[in-house]
């Protein structure tokens, strides 16, 4: 990948869309002490960057190939929708594999990107078993196969966000802290490359989620490794290995320099980030700003940060899931399970432990423990995490039997 490969590539992009914003985000500046710049990478016509990438692909291989192959691809999410966009614009035929389990909305979306151009096939449970679907499905009919990023065109195309951000940035500013994202690998591949001749390694700030850390356990481990479990829940960055390519690309850089963020943190984000700001962002999308709230606040103080917001196609179905994970994580909602005596007044007494800004979100009575006591799951929310102290204190005080569940994952998975 060359510098001038990649500002041709977004040149050629511009037939498609304009360049995505590059915006000072003054509530962050303030929180921060910085001047923290957005890339806007949300605001792409699929709400994504993975259009870069897909076009880049296209755009070359079409130069090079017969326009009637087949193309193929296998994602449940950002890459297939820009993948369907391209294929309606450069007017070729494409097959998108999806999981059985993909959610309507992530389809019906899909379809209206590509239009006649795309079919939709929905094969296994697991992505595992649609990608093995869709690579079988290219050798029988000899089409092309479209991957999400370990392809050196896709990471050229990726590249495309770094050469923007040059062009964007005011005159004589360089940035002083790149944050970015990373699932497979192609944006991050991209964006380092195309930035390396003129930032220091050390500018360069990379983010997974804490439940698919793979490049940090690949660098760890010196090659790519293969997670034996993954959290889908930022599914835009929950992959379970890093690119071959992306790695070697990545290996550079330190452990230290790729920050994992709990998935309930990146709730937060999310939460703040769309009642402050309106913005709406998918789980990966928030991932950079995230990490801008866990690092040493000495390390942004007056510096240039551009944080790249990679993408917005969140489903407000998920919605009341991300509030409830962000209040837990803000300490301002936890669970019990209180083992209550089984006489008349006993919740009553109970109720008049809570504090004023104490409120009862959920009562479910399990079960009798024994015949004069019961157990019961209690999810209490407050307006301060210091409430909380004061409360298990009167508990305590009172002679109250209780478990706090609220960080035991499989209690809260089964019961919650």
């Amino acid at each position: 990948m060359t510098s001038k490969a990649v500002d041709e590539a977004m040149q050629a992009m511009r037939e498609i869309f304009p360049e995505t914003p590059l915006q000072l985000n003054e509530h962050l500046s303030r929180r921060f002490n910085a001047d923290i710049w957005l890339k806007r990478e949300d605001l792409s016509p699929v709400r994504s960057y993975k259009i870069r990438g897909a076009f880049n692909f296209f755009r070359k291989a079409l130069q090079h190939g017969d326009r009637t192959r087949i193309f193929v691809c296998a994602s449940a999410g950002n890459h297939a929708q820009g993948f369907a966009f391209v294929c309606r614009h450069f007017q070729v035929h494409g097959v998108v594999f999806m999981p059985v389990t993909t959610p309507q909305q992530k389809i019906d979306k899909t379809r209206m990107f590509g239009g006649e151009f795309i079919r939709i096939r929905l094969v296994g449970d697991i992505f595992d078993q649609c990608y093995a679907a869709a690579r079988a499905h290219v050798e029988e009919i000899e089409g092309v196969m479209v991957p999400p990023f370990d392809h050196a065109d896709i990471i050229e195309g990726q590249a495309t966000v770094a050469a923007e951000i040059r062009q964007q940035l005011p005159e004589g500013t360089r940035p002083d802290l790149v944050v970015m994202p990373v699932g497979g690998g192609g944006l991050a591949s991209g964006l380092t490359g195309y930035l390396g001749d003129e930032l220091h390694e050390e500018a360069f700030l990379m983010v997974e989620p804490e439940g698919a850390p793979s490049l940090k356990e690949s660098l760890k481990a010196g090659h790519p490794v293969t997670l034996a479990k993954v959290d889908n829940f930022v599914d835009g960055a929950a992959v379970a290995r890093i690119g071959d390519m992306n790695f070697a690309a990545l290996q550079r850089f330190s452990e230290a320099q790729v920050m994992a963020v709990p998935e309930n943190a990146i709730c937060v984000t999310m939460i703040d980030m769309l009642n402050i700001e309106g913005v709406v962002l998918e789980p990966a999308g928030a991932l950079s700003l995230t990490a801008l709230a866990a690092l040493d606040p000495d390390q942004l103080r007056g510096k240039t940060v551009v944080a790249i917001v990679s993408g917005g196609n969140f489903d407000f179905e998920r919605l009341p899931d991300v509030k409830e994970r962000a209040m837990r994580h803000a300490g301002l909602k936890k669970y019990f399970i209180l083992r209550l005596a089984q006489r008349p007044g006993a919740l009553r007494d109970f109720l008049n432990l809570l504090g004023p800004d104490d409120d009862i979100a959920r009562f479910e009575y399990l079960k009798k423990s024994a015949r004069n006591f019961g157990s019961i799951l209690i999810g209490i929310e407050t307006r301060d995490p210091e409430n909380f102290a004061d409360l298990l204190g009167r508990f305590d005080a009172a002679g109250l039997g209780y478990q706090d569940i609220t960080d035991n994952e499989i209690l809260a998975n089964l019961i919650i």
